[in-house]
């Protein structure tokens, strides 16, 4: 039995997980981002709570694999074959464009080969949870904007099994035969699979009377179909990612969807807590200052230089220009996945601690400034849409919360002006004109008693 001495640090680390995740929801962001803070306090930059990382990096990898297998369970093959090309042709050109960025600016810095792919598909990826929270804001879900952002986003996560799949190659330095023809089959499969499961009809996988009758069993039975295929492709010579992802995939577009997902989308969760807070432990704030220019720069690129590549992609594609720059906007950010990469790099031996500190905390600061970056996606938006920036706003800067009453005055000023059939306002002459000003006068001049169908309406 576990002594008072070793609950006390494990209750203080989920109270402490919990009331910073409780935080940032009551903020209407993203709750990693309190994870990730949590960590940074419980770890080496804080109070140096956490002591033993070695058991919450093997939790943070189990979540790792359950993300992806509830993430394949949760993508809409149906959606995303509707927009499948432009989306495909976005991602292939955001991963090309970004390696030509990494590889100019490694050039200079003399950066690996390995490095530069690594930083490259890192730069590639975007933040399925602030993009979508982005376009709920905005109310831009339902429209075609929202659904090729979302395309393009399903399109990145799917290409993150190719990503790990390539990095592997990488880490043994010469691409054989076997290594080739592995890749091969596995994106041939993922295409097949992706074909076959976007048909209208779902697959049926009844549940086993057994298993439906008892709801301790289901999420049971998904942490087998998870492990289980992750296992199986490790053994195969492919990556246990892609395994889990491959096994959400078709659990996802079968009958078994609904109950899967609600019974396993607990137990991912607090694994997924335990990724994050992992993450957090990792950033080393004086390493962070050592290296603070590699740092901006790279903060830099992740943000102006990513906003830069998908406005020139989207201008290519022949976007509207609105269109173009609105979704340029809600998909530069780092994402999520980008934790998951620098793991692989980390473990392949592609990038040494350091790096994959530096590529966790642009990752983590781009994250927790992506409220700052949806303020500023949404005045663009007003800008873009409306060709000018709305007078409501300008006063609001200016002069705070009287600016309301103004324009709203203004504005029942302009209907009545307009409802008026007796005003010529730039031909105005008072009817009973008199050197003495009457505010009364004034105002009865103006708007007078009216026509009959004036006093009627």
């Amino acid at each position: 039995m576990l002594a008072h001495e070793q609950l006390v640090p494990l209750a203080l680390v989920i109270l402490i997980a919990l009331s910073f995740g409780v935080i940032f929801t009551h903020l209407r962001q993203p709750a990693v981002i309190g994870y990730i803070l949590a960590g940074i306090v419980l770890g080496p930059s804080g109070f140096s709570l956490v002591q033993n990382e070695k058991n919450i990096t093997f939790l943070a990898e189990l979540g790792v694999l359950l993300l992806l297998f509830v993430i394949g369970m949760e993508l809409s093959l149906r959606a995303f074959r509707r927009i499948w090309r432009i989306a495909l042709a976005t991602v292939i050109l955001q991963i090309c464009g970004a390696l030509l960025i990494v590889w100019l600016i490694g050039m200079v810095i003399n950066w690996p080969l390995e490095v530069i792919l690594i930083l490259a598909f890192v730069l590639a990826l975007s933040s399925t949870a602030v993009a979508v929270k982005i376009l709920e804001d905005i109310s831009e879900l339902r429209t075609r904007t929202g659904q090729i952002v979302v395309g393009i986003l399903i399109a990145q996560d799917l290409a993150i099994v190719p990503m790990i799949l390539l990095l592997d190659i990488v880490a043994l330095g010469e691409l054989s035969f076997s290594a080739a023809s592995r890749i091969i089959i596995a994106i041939t499969l993922l295409i097949a699979m992706i074909f076959i499961l976007s048909r209208p009809r779902r697959l049926r996988f009844p549940l086993p009377k057994i298993v439906a009758n008892h709801t301790d069993l289901t999420p049971l039975l998904g942490l087998v179909c998870c492990f289980g295929a992750a296992t199986i492709s490790g053994l195969l010579g492919l990556s246990s990612a892609y395994g889990a992802f491959l096994a959400g995939l078709v659990i996802g577009n079968s009958s078994l969807r609904v109950d899967m997902l609600d019974k396993v989308m607990p137990i991912q969760s607090i694994l997924m807590m335990i990724f994050f807070l992992s993450v957090g432990l990792l950033i080393d704030f004086s390493l962070l200052w050592n290296n603070l220019g590699i740092f901006c720069a790279m903060l830099l690129i992740a943000t102006l230089g990513k906003t830069i590549i998908n406005l020139a992609i989207f201008s290519l594609l022949r976007l509207p220009w609105a269109q173009a720059l609105l979704t340029a906007l809600v998909l530069s950010q780092v994402g999520e996945f980008s934790f998951l990469l620098g793991s692989v790099g980390l473990e392949r031996g592609i990038i040494e601690i350091e790096e994959f500190r530096i590529i966790l905390t642009v990752t983590a600061v781009s994250l927790a400034i992506s409220p700052l970056w949806m303020g500023a996606v949404r005045r663009l938006h007003d800008v873009v849409a409306h060709q000018q920036v709305p007078v409501r706003y300008v006063f609001r800067i200016a002069f705070g919360r009287e600016a309301d009453q103004i324009a709203n005055y203004s504005f029942a000023l302009k209907k009545l002006i307009t409802k008026s059939k007796n005003l010529n306002i730039f031909h105005f002459k008072p009817k009973n004109y008199s050197s003495k000003f009457s505010y009364k006068g004034f105002i009865k001049n103006i708007f007078g008693k009216g026509t009959t169908s004036d006093q009627n309406d």
